[in-house]
């Protein structure tokens, strides 16, 4: 039978739309910052490799799953899977899993609008030739003074938490497509500018081959890495993709057009470490700088080479950009489900979310000054303490949220949505939503989501909790 539900809350105006909101929601931190450095520590070419694997065994059938659940049901990921969940014979407590997911992406969206904040911080600054001629420990320094500072961080976290209401406030199509039509290809643009400008820099090839150089010795060092990351960087597990499809029409096809949302993303990946190495090398510094490659390394890099200042302020709002277009994925599912489980304006109803977030996020705030002697969850000689001030172990409250999350929610929101997808709702249902004309694809396709993938979570899930 076909479904013919429509969301209450508006539809993308084309598969495209979708792909370009799908892959703004993959597109964010972990692509230009994340992605770049974590080749440069697991040997280049042998971590892309591995990277790439993982994506389409592990990433890929996830989104998957996670879109045609939300095409089926059409409505916020709460209650499609509660629904859904009633239509298959099974019990409605599976919406639990989508509010674990939707709790788990406005927990994240609190931490990531204060990191985010720090690429508005550092488009002024490298505007404003701040980091001209800067030195590591200059860069070093400057990054430590933005971070010490509650206050400038407070700025900088209420402006884009602000960026981000605005545009889920206006809705479906007058806010999130009408914004992302202009986000995303602004995105590609400066993405490829910067590409352009690396080529330029007499040490692209160094850059190239440091990327692709395959090194067999190394394929095993960052499997885990990258199996991890893959899961990661698509955004799934918070119900952000699900949300999205239900916006999708109907006609569209789902396996195309996230093979699409694949490809791009993996591109985007790709493209920025093919841009930011050759600069990194440009400037004399070292590739695996680790997670201040982007706030301390690349300063230093375009601080020093020729057009810097104007190449580093386009490199920072285009990291302004991939947050923007990630953030609002964070915060609709919860807009989403209150809308329809109040009945309130979607104005009022983003506004106290958002509310909410920038509050959390004030803790992130504090755990880089103020409130970096607030330890969680800390094992000591005398016992265990969910909160104590100053002790040596623990995790200060920005640390405790971060693992909570990337660790613990997502995997087990992206476990939850495969196995809903594979197991429990009826393969007819499945088939009928793919619309696969080969036999064949859709039995791989099927065995991917129901087996693969969840076997693939479960793997990142143990790996993360034993660091």
């Amino acid at each position: 039978m076909a479904n013919d539900k429509v969301s209450i809350h508006g539809a993308w105006a084309s598969r495209w739309v979708f792909i370009l909101a799908a892959t703004g929601s993959a597109v964010g931190l972990g692509n230009i910052w994340k992605f770049p450095y974590m080749t440069g520590m697991y040997g280049g070419g042998a971590f892309v490799m591995m990277y790439l694997v993982c994506i389409f065994m592990v990433g890929l059938p996830i989104m998957l799953a996670e879109t045609l659940i939300g095409r089926r049901g059409r409505q916020s990921p709460v209650n499609t899977l509660k629904a859904l969940a009633i239509e298959s014979g099974a019990s409605p407590k599976w919406s639990w899993a989508a509010l674990m997911g939707m709790i788990a992406a406005l927990l994240i969206l609190s931490f990531y609008s204060v990191v985010a904040g720090w690429s508005l911080d550092y488009i002024l600054s490298m505007g404003s030739g701040q980091f001209a001629g800067v030195s590591a420990e200059g860069a070093g320094a400057a990054f430590g003074a933005l971070t010490a500072d509650p206050w400038r961080l407070t700025l900088w976290h209420t402006l884009f938490m602000l960026l981000t209401g605005f545009v889920i406030a206006r809705g479906v199509v007058a806010g999130l497509e009408r914004s992302l039509r202009i986000m995303m290809p602004l995105l590609f643009v400066l993405l490829l500018v910067l590409l352009g400008y690396s080529m330029t820099t007499g040490h692209f090839m160094q850059g190239f081959h440091f990327l692709f150089n395959f090194q067999p010795d190394r394929v095993l060092d960052g499997v885990l890495a990258a199996m991890g990351h893959a899961f990661f960087t698509l955004s799934v597990g918070v119900g952000a993709i699900m949300v999205y499809g239900s916006y999708m029409p109907k006609n569209a096809s789902i396996g195309s057009t996230i093979l699409t949302v694949g490809i791009l993303d993996t591109l985007v990946a790709l493209t920025a470490g093919m841009a930011l190495f050759p600069i990194v090398f440009a400037g004399g510094l070292e590739p695996s700088a680790g997670p201040g490659l982007m706030f301390v390394t690349l300063p230093v890099a375009f601080g020093n080479i020729a057009f810097g200042q104007v190449m580093g302020t386009l490199f920072f709002v285009l990291v302004l950009i991939a947050a923007w277009t990630s953030s609002i994925s964070m915060l609709e599912p919860a807009v989403a489900y209150l809308v329809e489980r109040s009945k309130r304006s979607r104005v009022l109803v983003t506004s106290v979310l958002a509310f909410v977030c920038w509050v959390i996020g004030m803790g992130t705030v504090l755990s880089f000054n103020l409130g970096a002697e607030a330890k969680f969850f800390v094992f000591s000689d005398d016992g265990f303490h969910l909160f104590q001030w100053g002790a040596e172990g623990g995790r200060n409250f920005f640390d405790s949220i971060d693992y909570l999350t990337s660790r613990i929610l997502l995997p087990l929101g992206g476990l939850s949505f495969a196995v809903f997808a594979g197991w429990v709702l009826k393969r007819e249902a499945v088939r009928e939503e793919l619309a696969m004309k080969s036999p064949l694809l859709f039995n791989l396709v099927y065995w991917f989501i129901r087996v693969v993938a969840p076997i693939g979570v479960l793997i990142v899930f143990v790996a993360e909790l034993s660091k």
